[in-house]
């Protein structure tokens, strides 16, 4: 069983953009990383020259930004969106 302090495990509420790519929140951080790469393969916002850089789409750009941005600027990103 996980640690009950386990910070990726505890749902945390979303930004009404962020809940536009996941779907409607609470839900675990590790949940939340998941649904948005989902979202950036099944939009196929990777950079095609670099899998490591992301290309937002208008609907993710709300959330990262419009700018190309690397997959690990994304999470810090991402997280400004959850409470």
């Amino acid at each position: 069983m996980a640690a009950k302090n386990n910070a990726l495990a505890k749902p945390v509420n979303l930004s009404p953009q962020l809940e536009e790519v996941v779907g409607k929140g609470p839900m675990p951080r590790s949940q939340v990383t998941s649904k948005v790469w989902e979202y950036i393969k099944k939009h196929d916002l990777q950079a095609s020259d670099d899998k490591r850089m992301i290309e937002p789409d208008a609907k993710l750009g709300g959330v990262i930004g419009t700018e190309k941005i690397s997959m690990f600027k994304m999470t810090a990103a991402v997280s400004k969106h959850l409470s």
